[in-house]
Formats: structure tokens, sequence, C-alpha cells
């Protein structure tokens, strides 16, 4: 710690960035890919690419979808149907279902086409929505919910980080105006980092302190505790509306879907059905629970009508009360599930600024110490290198491979007892482990260049894939405006140019460097 709270701050800034700099990438790379984790479903499960939009929903029957699904599925003993209504963003039926027993497990999802409700033929991938997205959140280590508090104390660190960064810099709005290129890399890499630090940082702060309140009932279970006690039925009735009814253990009907979609929308003012439930389906006592979309507000509501199956009639409703509104207010505002295709943008631009932002103050970091540790003999500068290296282009060759992998499997591909989607997780981790292998195998620019460069070689030959393996290519689907895989490949086009830009400058800058070192050595034997 230092001899003035400002450089008590500093200390507290760097280390706070150097020990958990590489988990804060990879949870804003993969929250910056959740910005348009459904687009990139439909980028990696080819046959959910539906053309689908407001008036196509119009005419959508939820009936038709069920008389399908029964016709598709023996559910006489199922005690949960569950079905998300096709969107633009989603436009495909989407449906699971519970199987009968105590241990009973979660079968699908199954993918119907809403115009004819035949089920499709989806590879199996985790893609977006089942991978990317819960990495961001859970890194998919679940035991005693390991991934969530990882990402809790990174997400305590990054607001420790953006306060103590604030601080430390005496003219913050200068900062925001100045970026100096020409320089030598440790000052240009500062600048970087603090423009980049400055424009977000509302955001940053806003995502970050968001993402705590998401899940307050792991970081601070004692909240429902204390309210309820040990009745977590009663926090659940309260907070979420849960409500359900014994079954009868006789036979019932089943009444209109599209009746009781027509009055949810009628209570919720024209908003329609995100999803719905059928509970204990075939029972007299079935009840059917639907859920207000999240399309047309910010907060991610949890607004619900419960009908009575045989007979249609409304036996519950609930809107949230006003402490819950407020976190739920802050998950919309975090998951960003509504329509609103300019601010999914900026929340892309953003996410990617937190990214370099963090990947140039370990840019600093190591540039500032390089000649001191070489000097000393100290390991600490390789060692960051190569967390570095793996952590940030690491991290992108991982996610390209992932989406290269998609397109070469084939529907059904299986190896050593795993199936296709847990093939494409495997090669994730298999490639990015084997990105921090070569960074410290490959230090200085060579690690930076050779990644890079591998970064350039996927992103071009993933929209390449795409195009030979479903024939659609990037001017068909511009011509045609379908944005979900036309905004896949452009982004992975402009990835490519990046990267090899930033790959040949680094050619350049080493070439540079050999032939001074060449000269200054033929200098000195003169």
């Amino acid at each position: 710690m230092g001899r003035t709270f400002r450089e008590s701050m500093a200390w507290l800034h760097t280390w706070a960035g150097v020990v958990l700099g590489a988990l804060l990438v990879a949870i804003f790379w993969m929250g910056t890919l959740a910005v348009f984790d459904q687009e990139i479903d439909r980028w990696m499960m080819p046959e959910t690419r539906i053309a689908w939009d407001a008036e196509a929903g119009a005419g959508y029957s939820h009936d038709a979808a069920l008389d399908a699904v029964r016709r598709q599925h023996d559910l006489s003993r199922a005690q949960i149907l569950w079905f998300e209504r096709p969107s633009s963003r989603l436009p495909v039926t989407e449906f699971r279902y519970l199987g009968a027993g105590a241990e009973a497990e979660w079968r699908g999802p199954f993918f119907l086409d809403p115009r004819t409700h035949e089920r499709l033929s989806v590879p199996q991938t985790d893609a977006g929505t089942g991978f990317l997205y819960p990495f961001h959140y859970s890194l998919h280590l679940r035991w005693m919910n390991l991934g969530y508090w990882l990402v809790g104390l990174a997400a305590m660190a990054m607001l420790v980080l953006l306060v103590s960064g604030v601080v430390i810099h005496r003219k913050i709005f200068v900062d925001f105006f100045t970026f100096r290129r020409e320089r030598r890399l440790p000052r240009s890499s500062l600048d970087l980092h603090n423009l980049t630090g400055v424009l977000g940082l509302p955001f940053h702060f806003v995502i970050t302190l968001s993402g705590l309140i998401i899940f307050y009932g792991i970081y601070f279970p004692s909240v429902e505790h204390t309210v309820f006690g040990d009745d977590r039925a009663a926090f659940s009735r309260d907070a979420v509306g849960t409500f359900q009814r014994e079954p009868a253990g006789e036979p019932g009907s089943l009444a209109s879907l599209d009746a009781m979609a027509a009055e949810a929308t009628r209570i919720w003012g024209g908003d329609p059905p995100w999803f719905m439930r059928v509970w204990h389906p075939g029972d007299a006592n079935a009840t059917v629970e639907m859920r207000r979309t999240a399309a047309r507000s910010i907060d991610l509501n949890a607004d619900t009508v419960h009908f009575a199956s045989s007979t249609g009639d409304v036996l519950h409703t609930h809107t949230a009360p006003p402490v819950v509104h407020v976190q739920r207010y802050f998950a919309g505002l975090h998951l960003i599930q509504f329509d609103h295709w300019p601010l999914r943008w900026i929340y892309f631009v953003l996410g990617l600024s937190g990214c370099v932002m963090i990947a140039t103050g370990y840019v600093y970091w190591l540039e500032a110490r390089r000649k001191k540790h070489a000097a000393l003999g100290l390991p600490g500068v390789r060692i960051v290198e190569g967390l570095t290296v793996g952590s940030v282009t690491g991290i992108v060759i991982a996610t390209l491979a992932f989406f290269v992998v998609n397109r070469l499997l084939p529907l059904n591909a299986s190896f050593a007892g795993a199936e296709r989607a847990a093939l494409e997780v495997w090669t994730f981790y298999l490639v990015w482990l084997a990105t921090f292998a070569h960074a410290w195998a490959r230090p200085g620019t060579a690690g930076w260049r050779e990644q890079c460069g591998a970064i350039a070689t996927l992103a071009l030959l993933a929209p390449v894939l795409n195009w030979t393996t479903t024939g659609d290519h990037l001017i068909e689907t511009v011509s045609e405006g379908y944005w979900p895989v036309a905004g896949m490949d452009l982004l992975l086009l402009i990835g490519a140019a990046t990267a090899g830009m930033i790959a040949w400058r680094l050619y350049r800058c080493g070439a540079t460097k050999a032939d001074q070192n060449e000269r200054d050595v033929l200098e000195a034997a003169e």
C-alpha cells in the first residue's frame, strides 16, 4: 500500500487487475457474445433459419403446436409441458417436457417449424444460448455453485477496479480524448486503457452491479430467510407468483391454449405470452401457466397468469411486488431481452471495449516491467504474459474453433461416448488450453502475432464453411435481409481483417526490431 490514498488505490487497481484480469476477460467476452446468443443459434443451427415477423406471429396457433407435439411424442406420463412462442429472434417453437417418476429428466429441447409445426432436424449443439451464455455467469462450474461464486468475486473486483481507476486518474476528462498511437507501446496501451475505461465507465459499472443483483439469492441467501424464514414456498409465491394445484388423480381435458393466450394478452394490455407451461397435463386439476413477454419493456418481468386446464378459467394472476420489480428491472437491463436493435449493438460495442480495457491494462503492466524482470531474472512477466495472451487472443481462438467445428461435424457425430454437442464443447476447451501452452512457449510478440494469425484464419474459414455446408452465403443473406446469419458472417470477416492487420503489424515491428538489433551488433563489432 502507498503513503497516500491515491497510491493505495493505484496498488489495489494494479493487483486486482493482474490477479483477476484473465477471469474478467472471459466473463466480458462471453457476455458480449451473449448479446447476440440467439443470432449465434441461428448460425449454428441452419435448420432454424426461418423468416418470422409480427405479421406471421399473428396467425400462430398454440393448439396446432400442441397437436403436432402429441403426434411426435408420447406425453401420457409427462409431468410438465413447456412451450416457448416463436419470435423474430427465435423463429421456431421450442418444446420440452418433464418425464414421469421421482428422478425424471427434462427431454428436449425440440424445435418445430412454426408455419407447419413439423419437427426440425436440428443438429445437437449447445450453441449460444446453451454454452456461450451460461459460461458468462457460471463458467459451467456447477459443483457447489463454484462458477457463480467465481463470477461474483470477479464482479466485485471489477467494481473495485472501476472505482479505484477513477480515483487514480487526475485528468479523467482529458483521458477521454487522448490516444497517442505513435508513442511507445507502454504509453499507447495506457492511453487506450484509459480511453476505453472512461468511454464505457457508466455501462461497465451498471452491467457489473446488475449482474450481482440478478443472483442475489446465491450471494445473499439471508435476504430470503430474513423475510420468510424457512418457508421458501412463501417466498416463491410472493416473488415470482408460484401457483400450483395438487393432482386430482382423475383424467381431465385441456381447453384451447389459443383462447387462454388471447385472455392473457388482454390482461397484459396487448403483450403476448413469452412461454407457457402445462402442469400435470391430462389431470383434472392441471393448470396452464403463461409468462408475459419481456420484448416490450426493459424489466425482465415476472408477470404470470394461471388457467384451469379443463375450462380455461383464470385461477391466479401475479405482478411482481415493488422490491422484486426493482430487481427484475436490473435483470432486464443486464440481459437485454427487450427488442431494441440499436441499443443491442451499443451493448455489444461497449462489451468489446471492456475486453480491450482489461487487455490493454495487462499489456501496460507487462511492458512497464519487462526489462526490470529480465535483468533480475524474475519469472513474473513470462507467467503473466502467457496468462494474458491465452485469456485474450486464446479465448477468441477457442470460440472460433467452436464455430468451425460446428460446421464440420456430421449431424449425428459422436466420439468416445461423447455426442455432437459435447464434442463442440471439448473442442473449445482443448483449443483454449492449447493457446495457453503456445503463449508460454512463444514469449514476446511472437505469441501475440501467431495467435492473431490463427484468429484471422479461423474467422475467415467460418463463413466459408457456413456457405459450403448450408448454401447461405453473405451476398444472399444480405439481399434477403436475413440479418442473424448475415451479421454473424460480417462480424467474422471484420474480425478476420482486424486480426490479420494486427498480425502483420506485429510481424513488421518484429522485423524492424530484428534489423535494429543486427545493426547494433555490427556497429559493436566494428
